[in-house]
């Protein structure tokens, strides 16, 4: 039997936002709708809390290929990880303004949000046999320019032109987010070719992975190339 699970974000709770109204129009369709309330606030909201709640229901039989989760906020990145982790397939993922190393928010949200964030989202499509994402142009928390705008800076083209162009920092950075993506010949080349510049600049590359939520990933390699 299909079922539903609708998950709440950081400092939420099962009757915030449009939660309720979900859950009674697919209760009477008829369908069963799960909502839990996984605890929040700092020193309390972090993966190991809320996946231990959420494993109470996959033991029980009720997170399935009959599955439909909805999550909002912090809650797609969660459950991504959650289903990798344990790998489990369920039927349709359904993501709302979700986010993943996302940082500066404010101490309390990244506090809470960092445990939650894992870098290989792109599993998740092997356990969901569809995923939707819907997105908004006016989040109040996350803002989709500002990682954008982070490492934007100008150079001439051999024509005299201006063109804006990411700075060296700022392309290692999406080196590393991308790193499964790109050939390892190429990777290790571009690692090397940064390592031996002169004009790097370390302070600026390490403010960009904090952002970025990779300064693990980032020591891990300059301790090798410097």
């Amino acid at each position: 039997m299909d079922n539903y699970f609708i998950i709440h974000g950081s400092f939420g709770s099962p009757f915030g936002n449009w939660f309720s109204w979900l859950h009674d129009l697919i209760e009477d369709d008829g369908k069963q709708v799960y909502v839990p309330d996984f605890p929040i606030g700092v020193g309390y909201q972090n993966y190991e809390n809320w996946s231990k709640l959420l494993k109470y229901y996959l033991d029980l039989g009720l997170i399935n290929e009959n599955t439909t989760i909805i999550g909002h906020s912090i809650a797609p990145i969660f459950i991504s990880k959650f289903l990798v982790e344990n790998k489990v397939k369920v039927k349709k993922l359904i993501f709302v303004c979700g986010f993943n190393n996302y940082l500066g928010i404010n101490e309390e949200y990244d506090n809470v949000n960092k445990s939650m964030y894992f870098d290989n989202l792109e599993d998740v499509k092997q356990f969901a046999d569809e995923i939707i994402c819907f997105y908004s142009d006016n989040d109040p928390y996350v803002k989709k320019d500002k990682l954008y705008k982070i490492g934007i800076t100008e150079m001439k083209t051999p024509y005299g032109n201006k063109v804006k162009v990411y700075d060296l920092e700022r392309t290692i950075c999406d080196i590393i987010r991308n790193k499964k993506k790109i050939e390892i010949a190429l990777f290790t080349d571009a690692m090397k070719r940064y390592a031996d510049r002169k004009d790097r600049n370390s302070i600026k590359l390490h403010k960009y992975a904090k952002i970025f939520n990779i300064e693990d990933e980032l020591r891990k390699y300059l301790e090798v190339l410097l």
